[in-house]
């Protein structure tokens, strides 16, 4: 395929980048982006866009995610990963019960306002703030809310806590391990973190890297745009009527709006056979085009 989402298990050492870099040059496709990075410690999902699916990212980029990490207690890292230097140690977290750690993780569920990681991708007057800190500059990041819908302890062996977590788009597993250290009373960093789900695909269904280098990602590790786009709304369209989404005109909605009159948030419009025309929206009884497939 040349166009399409492709899903790829990200080993631990590559940049998102990096792996983009390799599908451009097996796939002989240029146009190739990500919906999400992933830090070069972890590994696992990473969904990418080929071709003219690239145009699709932006609607994937804020789906959950889900991740399994491992975290050790004790160790404060100025990162809060394994690639930081330890800041800090303690030994209050010996004797921790099993029952305890996993009432704290599950207590961390819901809205939390999190402090993005200084060594982290987002940006400080346009330049990542990773790369600010290695130069020596004092960066300050501004607080985010996000929302865990799940935190789970799989396995304890002191001081290291396996876990899995569902989380927002933009959530820091790292600072949420620091955090657990922080309601623990003691100091935690991430040591290990696979990320095994973004919204509804799953790391099972991915290429490795090999397949990918060698240009043959599974059938499975492909993704049309429609099928990729499953978690939005849709509207049947006629044909006439993708005709004139195809030049960018609206077309009245009638009573196809998608869960009623009002629809929030974007909706696929699609031909009888299944064909994505447009994504867009339905507002005042128009079916709005803003990003169209379907060529006029």
């Amino acid at each position: 395929m040349t166009t399409g989402i492709l899903l790829v298990d990200k080993p631990a050492g590559f940049t998102s980048h990096d792996v983009v870099a390799i599908a451009r040059g097996a796939l002989r496709v240029r146009k190739i982006g990500h919906a999400g990075t992933l830090d070069p410690f972890a590994t696992g999902l990473l969904v990418l866009g080929v071709g003219g699916a690239t145009r699709i990212l932006e609607y994937l980029v804020g789906l959950d995610k889900r991740y399994e990490g491992t975290a050790r207690l004790g160790v404060a890292t100025d990162s809060h990963d394994a690639d930081g230097e330890p800041v800090a140690r303690d030994d209050r977290w010996a004797g921790l019960p099993p029952e305890r750690i996993g009432a704290v993780a599950a207590s961390m569920v819901g809205l939390l306002t999190q402090t993005p990681p200084r060594y982290s991708a987002v940006k400080v007057r346009g330049v990542p703030a990773h790369r600010r800190v290695r130069r020596g500059e004092s960066v300050s990041l501004p607080p985010r809310r996000v929302t865990v819908r799940r935190f789970e302890i799989l396995e304890t062996d002191l001081p290291e806590v396996c876990f899995r977590v569902t989380c927002s788009s933009g959530t820091y597993v790292r600072s949420l391990a620091a955090e657990l250290g922080n309601r623990l009373d003691t100091h935690c960093h991430l040591t290990a973190l696979r990320r095994t789900r973004v919204g509804s695909f799953d790391v099972r269904d991915a290429a490795g890297l090999a397949a990918l280098r060698a240009g043959q990602p599974p059938a499975q590790a492909w993704l049309t745009p429609l099928s990729a786009l499953a978690h939005l709304g849709t509207a049947e369209i006629a044909p006439a009527e993708a005709t004139l989404m195809a030049q960018g005109r609206r077309v009245a909605a009638g009573d196809r709006s998608p869960g009623g009159a009002v629809v929030r948030g974007p909706v696929a419009f699609v031909l009888p056979g299944g064909e994505l025309v447009a994504v867009g929206e339905v507002r005042d009884g128009l079916m709005i085009p803003r990003k169209v497939f379907l060529d006029a």
